[in-house]
C-alpha cells in the first residue's frame, strides 16, 4: 500500500488508464485485472512510461531496503519483537473497505507514519468480506445500507497459509464450538497488518459470518467478533512466530488480547498477580470515546456462556474474572474498557480535553488516586492557552490522581494533502519538506507562502470538489433515474464562487449536524444573501442500527431539497476516503459543532487545516488545543463546558453564536477582496490554519509521542520485569 500516499506512484497508475483507475475505486490490483494485454504491451514499449516506472520502483525499493530509520537510529532494537497494534478497523485506502470512520482512518494513518519512521508495527484486525456498507439515499433521505462483497484476490492482500489442513493458523472456541482462523497480510510500506478471517469452509455458517461485516449484527455477534480479534489475534501472531515486545489495544474492542496473554502466563505457572503485573507493563490502551454508550459491555449471562470454560482453564475463579471488567458503578455487566484500563500500565485519551474527560469517567477504578510520594494529590497545571482556559472542566482529577494521560491525534500529511497544495509545499517549503515535517520552523514559513499562489491552489481544489459532485450526481441520474430534487440535493446548483462550508461526520446525534438548521428563517437569509451568499455541503453515514442518527440524516437531506434555500445545500452520499479528501481541501470553511465535551478529537478538522481550510467549531477535541484566534473561529468560545449541563440551552446558545460568527465575521472576511480579486485577509487565516495543522497535528508528531511516552517505556519496563 506504499503507493497510496506517493504522488508519483498514483500518477503511474493513472497513466495506465484513467477511466479504469476511477472505475476500480483507485485499486491497482483490480485495475490490472481489468486492463487488457494490448494496453500493457503498448506501455511496455513506451520509453516515457518506462522511465517513470523505473523511477517509482527505485524509490520503492530504496524505502523497503532501508537499513536506517528514525526509530532504529533513536531506539535501536527496543521492543525487539515489534509493537502489536490491535484494532477493530483499519482505513488504509478506500479500495479496502474494512473501516467505518475515524477510528479506522486513524489506525491507517498510524501505520503509514509507522512505515515512514521505521516503527516496527504489527497490526491485528478482522477481514470484513462485506466491508462496512455503501450508502444510498432514498427520495426522502432514508438511508439504505448496501452490502458490497469484495474478493480478496482483487485486493492488495496476501494469503498467509498456516499449518492447519485447510491453511488455518489457530482455533478459538465460541460457546463450545471450534472456529478455525485464516490470515491475510496487508502490507503498509514497511509495516504489516494481519487480518483474521473466519470465512473458512469447515467453520459453521454462523461462525463464517463473523468476518463478514463491520459493526453489524447484535450484541452477541459483537462479543464473538471481539473474541476472535483479541484471543484469536494473539494466537495468530504466535502461529506466525511474531513475539511482540509491546501490545497496543486501540479502543476497548481489542481488550480480550490481554486475557489471552494472562492465560499464557498463568498456564506457565505464574500467579494472577504476577501475570497481571507483567502483561500490564507491556500494554498500551487508547480510549477514543467520551460517550458512555460508545464503550462495549456485555451482560454477565452472555459472558458466562462464552468464558466459563476459558476462565476455568486459566485457574481463575469466576468473580475474580468479572472483577477485571467491572465498571466502577458495578452495573453487573462486563466492560471492555474497564478490563483494558486495569491490565495496562500505559493509558491515554486522544486529546488534552478528552484525557480530562476520560479521567472523570474512569476515576472510580482508582478510588484512592495515585498522588505524590506522600499520597497527596498533585496540583493541576494551569491551562497553556486562552482557548484551553475556556474549556477547563471544573474539579477534573489530574493524570497523577487518575493515571490516564493523553496523546492528541494527528493526521498523515502525505495522505490527506491535496495535489495542488502538495505542489505548493514542494515549491516553497522545499522538495524534502515531508522528511522534516516535525520541525516547527518549517511551518513558520507557511506564513510566507505567496498569497496569489495559495489562493490559486485552493481554487483548484475547490473546482475539483464541485466537479466530483456533479460527476457523482450525473452517474446516479443515469444509473438509477434519480428524481430531479435528488440531483439538486447532490450539489449540481452549487456555485464555486460562493463561500462554501463543509460538514462531514458520522451522523451521531451528539455531533449536531442539524444545529445550523435551528432557525430556518435566519439560515435562509444567510444562504441567499444578495452580496455575501453561503453554501453548505454535508456528507456522512449513520450506523444502520442508529435510528435517531438516520432520522437526523434524513432531516438534513430534506433541507437540501427545499426550494427556499435556492439550491445552496448539498448532501454527498456514500461518504468514503476519496470523497473525504476532496471535501477537506475543496470547501472554504470546515464546520464541526459537537456538543462539548463529547468529541474525543475530530481529526477531520486537522485534515482540512493542512489544506488551508480554517475550522469553525465548538472548543472541543483538538480545537480546544489548536484554536489561536488567528486560524479559525470558535463557536460560543466564552462559555465553559459544564458536564451534566442543560443540553437544550447549550444548543440554543451555540446556534446563535454559529449564526453570528458566519454573518459578522466569516462572510464579510471571505468576500473582502483586493483589486486583483485575492482575499488577503482570508488568506492570512488560511496560512495560520496550515501553520497550526502542520506544526502540531500531524501523525508524525503523534507517533513519535506514542514511541517516546509509551512504546519505548513499555518495552523497557516489560524487559526489566521479565529479567527480574
Amino acid at each position: 500500500m506504499w503507493w497510496a500516499w506517493q504522488p508519483a506512484a498514483r500518477a503511474l497508475f493513472r497513466r495506465l488508464g484513467l477511466t479504469l483507475w476511477v472505475r476500480s475505486r483507485k485499486n491497482p490490483v483490480e485495475m490490472l485485472r481489468l486492463l487488457g494485454q494490448e494496453r500493457l504491451e503498448a506501455l511496455a514499449a513506451d520509453p516515457l512510461f518506462l522511465r517513470e516506472y523505473d523511477a517509482v520502483m527505485a524509490e520503492f525499493e530504496d524505502v523497503m531496503a532501508a537499513r536506517r530509520s528514525w526509530f532504529l537510529d533513536t531506539y535501536g532494537d527496543v521492543g525487539n519483537g515489534g509493537i502489536a497494534y490491535f484494532c477493530a478497523e483499519f482505513g488504509a485506502h478506500t479500495s479496502l473497505p474494512i473501516y467505518s470512520g475515524g477510528l479506522g482512518i486513524l489506525a491507517g494513518d498510524h501505520f503509514k507514519e509507522g512505515s515512514d519512521l521505521g516503527v516496527p508495527l504489527k497490526g491485528v484486525g478482522l477481514l470484513y468480506q462485506k466491508g462496512y456498507f455503501r450508502q444510498r439515499l432514498g427520495e426522502h433521505g432514508e438511508q439504505f445500507a448496501i452490502d458490497e462483497p469484495f474478493h480478496p484476490e482483487s485486493m492488495p492482500l496476501e494469503r498467509m497459509w498456516g499449518n492447519g489442513d485447510d491453511g488455518s493458523h489457530a482455533i478459538v472456541t465460541l460457546a463450545g464450538r471450534e472456529v478455525h482462523l485464516g490470515v491475510w497480510r496487508l502490507a503498509i510500506g514497511r509495516t504489516s497488518i494481519y487480518l483474521v478471517d473466519t470465512d473458512i469452509e469447515r467453520n459453521h455458517p454462523d461462525d463464517r459470518a463473523l468476518s463478514h461485516q463491520l459493526y453489524r449484527g447484535d450484541l452477541e455477534m459483537r462479543l464473538r467478533q471481539e473474541i476472535v480479534l483479541g484471543i484469536g489475534g494473539v494466537r495468530v501472531l504466535r502461529s506466525l512466530g511474531i513475539d511482540p515486545g509491546v501490545w497496543h489495544a486501540n479502543e476497548g474492542h481489542a481488550a480480550f488480547m490481554v486475557l489471552e496473554r494472562l492465560k499464557e502466563r498463568m498456564e506457565a505457572g505464574q500467579s494472577l498477580d504476577q501475570a497481571v503485573r507483567q502483561v500490564s507493563a507491556s500494554t498500551v490502551f487508547t480510549t477514543h470515546t467520551p460517550v458512555p454508550a460508545g464503550h462495549d459491555y456485555f451482560p454477565r449471562e452472555m459472558m458466562e456462556r462464552y468464558f466459563t470454560e476459558y476462565v476455568a482453564g486459566m485457574g481463575m475463579d469466576e468473580e475474580t474474572f468479572f472483577d477485571l471488567g467491572r465498571h466502577p458503578e458495578d452495573d453487573g455487566r462486563f466492560h471492555m474498557s474497564a478490563l483494558a484500563l486495569r491490565t495496562s500500565d500505559h493509558r491515554n485519551g486522544v486529546s488534552r480535553l478528552h484525557g480530562e474527560v476520560a479521567r472523570l469517567m474512569w476515576k472510580g477504578i482508582w478510588p484512592d488516586g495515585a498522588g505524590d510520594e506522600n499520597g497527596n494529590p498533585k496540583p493541576k497545571p494551569p491551562p497553556a492557552t486562552a482557548a484551553q482556559a475556556a474549556v477547563e472542566i471544573p474539579d477534573a482529577p489530574t493524570e497523577e490522581q487518575v493515571p490516564i494521560g493523553h496523546i492528541t491525534n494527528g493526521v498523515h500529511l502525505p495522505t490527506w494533502l491535496s495535489p495542488s497544495f502538495r505542489q505548493l509545499f514542494d515549491r516553497y517549503l522545499g522538495p524534502d519538506w515531508v522528511l522534516t515535517q516535525d520541525d516547527a520552523a518549517l511551518w513558520e514559513r507557511a506564513l510566507d507562502l505567496p498569497d496569489d499562489l495559495l489562493w490559486r491552489a485552493h481554487l483548484e481544489a475547490k473546482y475539483r470538489l464541485f466537479s466530483v459532485m456533479r460527476q457523482r450526481a450525473r452517474r446516479r441520474w443515469q444509473d438509477e433515474e434519480s428524481k430531479s430534487s435528488q440531483v439538486i440535493a447532490a450539489g449540481t446548483l452549487l456555485d464555486p464562487e460562493v463561500l462554501t462550508i463543509g460538514f462531514a461526520r458520522r451522523f451521531a446525534t451528539y455531533k449536531r449536524a442539524s444545529l445550523i438548521f435551528s432557525d430556518l428563517d435566519r439560515l435562509e437569509g444567510i444562504l441567499t444573501h444578495t452580496w455575501r451568499p453561503v453554501q453548505l455541503v454535508f456528507a456522512g453515514k449513520a450506523h444502520p442500527a442508529d435510528k435517531p442518527g438516520q432520522e437526523l440524516l434524513a432531516d438534513v437531506y430534506q433541507k437540501a431539497m427545499e426550494t427556499r434555500f435556492g439550491g445552496r445545500i448539498a448532501f454527498i452520499e456514500d461518504y468514503e476516503m476519496n470523497v473525504a479528501r476532496d471535501l477537506y481541501s475543496g470547501v472554504d470553511v470546515w464546520l464541526n459543532n459537537p456538543r462539548p465535551p463529547l468529541e474525543a478529537c475530530g481529526t477531520s478538522g486537522q485534515k482540512a487545516a493542512i489544506n488551508g481550510v480554517p475550522q469553525l467549531s465548538t472548543l472541543d477535541g483538538w480545537w480546544a488545543e489548536g484554536w489561536t484566534r488567528l486560524n479559525g473561529w470558535a463557536i460560543n468560545g466564552r462559555q465553559p463546558i459544564e458536564l451534566g449541563g442543560d443540553p437544550l440551552a447549550r444548543d440554543e446558545a451555540d446556534a446563535l453564536s454559529l449564526y453570528d460568527t458566519i454573518e459578522s465575521e466569516i462572510a464579510p472576511l471571505y468576500y473582502r477582496r483586493d483589486v486583483d480579486g485575492v482575499p488577503r485577509g482570508w488568506i492570512r487565516v488560511m496560512k495560520h490554519a496550515i501553520r497550526t495543522g502542520g506544526m502540531s497535528f500531524s501523525s508524525r508528531r503523534m507517533l513519535k509521542d506514542y514511541v517516546q511516552r509509551y512504546y519505548a517505556p513499555a518495552a523497557a519496563s516489560a524487559t526489566a520485569d521479565s529479567e527480574g
